[in-house]
């Protein structure tokens, strides 16, 4: 019997939920790491008992967690993230140059097709690789190339988020920066092309369609369809369908276009996910109530998920990576708050339940789908 395994990071520890196909009674384990945070957990898919964890203090500084056996038991991988030769500056908050500095690793992205390469997307914001299981880390500064004095923070930091490995194309990453915007390579990770054209910020940049810049909060895609990328900017909600070479919005109906997360169903390519939050200033539902909005139409046309979800007083707020889909022939969607509770539908968002309340302030869910 198959079952799934749901990786919960939070501001106070990692947590581990498993249960069979069903997906009605959970297993927690936890707190892992207790009293640190927790970026993010992301398991490989070649290998679903190896997963990785960032592990982050502002005393103690960066840590890479490694599990081989499901998360029962963990070792310390390694830490050094040092930029390729001279960083040089960045803008900063006041428009002024500001000195390369690593502070975190935000996201953990496995390869696809080896389960000792792994990728870590970093604040202030660059790429890094792993061969050897996260011993040994190493920059790609080419991406730093493309404009990188320019790019400037967002209000949580100048962060390398979102990591997308092409399964169709081993040299083609997408990463997305805030608040730089989305870049991909066709060539392994030498060379990075921004790719934003049709993004455009008004009376928030010099130039609205300026090709950086951008605070871009999540991209994702199907893999059936990887020129194919769905993005939550810091407004608006965006496709392409020409693998970012042009976006355009696809906010449709939605009660606001602002939010963090965005998923794509692991059967229907066309159908995606968001959370919408009040605004840039509020991050919490709009009235609050908890709603997630799915498009069956690829974007434009949106309905709210509610069943299941609390649909007064609810303030609480669903980070970038605090979302993710199964690939269960009925596919389930889950996502973690902010005020510590885990939500899980196991058809597809229309009907919802909490699977675990009362932890950390959660950071980030992925789930993995196990034989």
């Amino acid at each position: 019997m198959s079952g799934v395994r749901v990786l919960v990071g939070t501001r106070k520890g990692a947590f581990i939920l498993t249960s069979d196909e069903r997906r009605e009674q959970w297993d927690v384990s936890g707190p892992h790491f207790a009293g640190w945070e927790i970026y993010h957990l992301k398991g490989s898919p070649v290998n679903p008992d190896r997963i990785y964890a960032s592990q982050s203090s502002g005393w103690f500084g960066q840590i890479i967690q490694r599990s081989d056996d499901g998360g029962e038991t963990w070792e310390t991988a390694g830490n050094e993230f040092h930029y390729e030769g001279d960083p040089g500056t960045h803008q900063w908050y006041d428009g002024t140059q500001h000195p390369w500095e690593f502070t975190r690793v935000w996201h953990l992205e496995p390869s696809l097709s080896d389960p000792d390469t792994v990728y870590a997307g970093v604040e202030d914001a660059a790429l890094f690789r792993s061969t050897d299981g996260g011993q040994n880390w190493h920059e790609f500064p080419g991406l730093r190339a493309a404009k990188g004095h320019l790019w400037q923070p967002g209000a949580g930091g100048m962060c390398l988020h979102t990591i997308l490995l092409d399964p169709d194309n081993k040299d083609r990453i997408f990463v997305a920066i805030s608040a730089a915007g989305t870049f991909r390579t066709d060539d392994g990770g030498q060379s990075w092309l921004p790719v934003n054209r049709g993004l455009s910020i008004e009376n928030e940049l010099p130039d609205s369609d300026a090709d950086v810049g951008h605070c871009v909060h999540n991209i994702a895609m199907h893999p059936s369809r990887p020129n194919t990328l769905f993005m939550q900017k810091h407004w608006d909600v965006m496709r392409s369908d020409d693998a970012g070479d042009l976006w355009t919005e696809v906010s449709g109906n939605l009660p606001s276009d602002f939010g963090f997360p965005i998923a794509v169903h692991a059967h229907e390519p066309e159908t995606i996910y968001v959370v919408p939050i009040k605004s840039d200033s509020e991050h919490y539902p709009p009235e609050g109530k908890l709603r997630v909005y799915r498009s069956r139409s690829g974007g434009n046309e949106w309905e709210a998920l509610t069943n299941g979800l609390p649909q007064e007083n609810c303030y609480v707020n669903v980070l970038r990576d605090a979302m993710s889909i199964d690939r269960l022939e009925s596919c389930g969607i889950y996502f973690g708050t902010t005020g510590g509770q885990v939500y899980a539908s196991a058809d597809s968002g229309d009907t919802w339940a909490p699977i675990v309340r009362d932890l950390p302030a959660v950071t980030s869910v992925e789930v993995q789908t196990l034989a």
